[in-house]
């Protein structure tokens, strides 16, 4: 850490082959910090042993363009679900959206047991807007309340009949929050 507030990049990056996972992911965090992260190096961080570096490469990889990260992607079926809803949150941020990342967020948002990992494939669809996702979205409606309170809110972006019919339905759900972000889109 010190490395990325020191200006020390050699020192970083010595560091990412530590051992300690912790070690190599604040390593990745301070090369990005001073600007000298390689893409092999975030490549590699994206396929790390350990989910701790996975997850913090995938947080990374949010700020970089979608092509020069495709292992990001695959961060989508990873094992741990805590990369997998950084990683959905990280899709969502990259603009252009990777190729295929909208069948792979949706893939999660409709079929991951987590229900953080739904939520955040929810809400990166919603972020990336894709016409393609509505479905997806609109199934979403009907999940946990905290799913259900992102899907609403990944609405914003569509309009159509099927959208008005689940902004209504979402203004009677049993959840405030959800009948909250309804009447906020409605308004």
């Amino acid at each position: 850490m010190l490395a990325g507030h020191l200006g020390d990049p050699a020192a970083a990056r010595s560091l990412l082959r530590d051992p300690e996972p912790a070690v190599r992911a604040t390593a990745l965090g301070a090369l990005q910090r001073l600007g000298e992260l390689s893409p092999h190096e975030l490549g590699a961080a994206l396929t790390d042993p350990s989910p701790m570096v996975r997850s913090r490469a995938a947080e990374v990889a949010a700020t970089w363009p979608a092509d020069a990260t495709p292992a990001l992607a695959r961060l989508l079926s990873d094992e741990d679900p805590t990369v997998v809803e950084v990683a959905a949150w990280a899709a969502g941020e990259q603009d252009p959206p990777a190729d295929g990342v909208v069948t792979a967020l949706a893939h999660v948002a409709t079929s991951h047991e987590d229900a953080l990992c739904r939520e955040a494939a929810v809400a990166a669809l919603g972020a990336i807007g894709d016409p393609r996702a509505l479905p997806t979205i609109l199934a979403a409606t009907r999940d946990k309340a905290t799913v259900r309170r992102r899907a609403v809110i990944a609405l914003a972006p569509f309009d159509g009949p099927d959208v008005d019919a689940a902004l209504e339905a979402a203004r009677t759900d049993r959840d405030w929050q959800v009948r909250q972000a309804a009447e906020d889109l409605l308004d």
